[in-house]
């Protein structure tokens, strides 16, 4: 091999990693959260839930997010505000936007047909749930609205994985909805404080590309407030995510079993101390969402596992 070649070929992308990152597979323990929640909600109380309603649920509801970061690519590419910034974005890769919007559309239409059995077999509002979800991931990126472009995206990204996601995963997976109203304090009081993780996520993401965003009219919150402001607001989010989370611990209606959310505590402390430290590197910054993500899933994953078990403790959900 020749020297020129050498140096190409350090230079050349690694296209697994590039394919590894397009994909997002950690990124889908955000769409699993609400259903997770739900289980734990209903162990917590002895109650049963529906194994198959369940499974399909959890189906439904990743294939729902692959639409959602499909055709994320795809409208992004319609702005180019990827073409640069994101080696990994999927129509990049594989250089046919037609092809990408097409999987995307197939997800989509895949999703909402299991959806429907789900709802068929639990209640109606389920389905107007969900597609409620839809409305506002398409609003989210795609045209004419393109709320993210408007630093809308955190709000959204709350109200999807919170309440209205919360409240389909209740009513999905368990017949003490069935033909009922919504369970809207349920899914606020479950779904409030891992939404506001969740919300971190998106919010990390807009670090280390805020040239590209401002460059292509994408005003993200990070963008509008600066690195630095927006940095700030890093150990408000966590905070806030504990404080809705253990509220209803310190007030006696969920078991001290609840803090096992605390398991997302190290990564919190980590990412505040990242971008406090960093927020102005963007290379350095580049992985703050999947710091993000990590706490997300900790958090998630141990006030679920933390509700699941309080009977074993002698303490239920009250």
């Amino acid at each position: 091999m020749s020297e020129s070649q050498v140096v190409a070929s350090l230079h050349a992308p690694n296209h697994s990693k590039l394919w590894k990152a397009a994909v997002k597979w950690p990124m889908y323990t955000v769409a699993l959260m609400p259903i997770l929640l739900a289980i734990g909600w209903f162990s917590g109380q002895k109650i049963a839930i529906e194994p198959i309603q369940t499974v399909s649920f959890f189906i439904a509801a990743i294939l729902l997010l692959a639409w959602e970061n499909l055709s994320n690519d795809v409208f992004d590419s319609d702005t180019g505000v990827d073409l640069n910034g994101k080696p990994h974005s999927l129509v990049n890769l594989t250089g046919s936007r037609s092809w990408v919007a097409l999987l995307a559309n197939g997800a989509l239409v895949s999703g909402l047909l299991i959806a429907s059995l789900v709802a068929f077999r639990s209640s109606l509002n389920v389905m107007w749930l969900i597609l409620a979800c839809c409305g506002i991931g398409y609003a989210y990126q795609g045209p004419p609205l393109r709320l993210s472009y408007h630093g809308l995206g955190e709000p959204l990204c709350w109200l999807v994985f919170g309440p209205l996601a919360t409240a389909a995963a209740l009513m999905a997976i368990n017949p003490l909805y069935e033909g009922g109203e919504i369970p809207w304090y349920s899914a606020f009081e479950l779904g409030s404080g891992p939404a506001i993780a969740t919300t971190l996520v998106l919010f990390c993401s807009h670090f280390h590309q805020v040239k590209e965003d401002f460059a292509h009219g994408k005003y993200s919150p990070v963008v509008r407030l600066g690195t630095g402001p927006a940095a700030s607001l890093i150990p408000w989010f966590v905070s806030l995510t504990f404080a809705f989370e253990w509220w209803p611990i310190l007030t006696g209606v969920w078991p001290i079993t609840g803090l096992f959310s605390a398991l997302g505590l190290p990564a919190g402390i980590e990412l505040i101390r990242l971008l406090k430290d960093h927020h102005q590197e963007p290379k350095r910054i580049g992985n703050s969402k999947f710091l993000a993500l990590r706490f997300q899933a900790l958090n998630g994953v141990g006030l679920s596992l933390g509700l699941a078990v309080s009977p074993w403790f002698g303490t239920t959900i009250q």
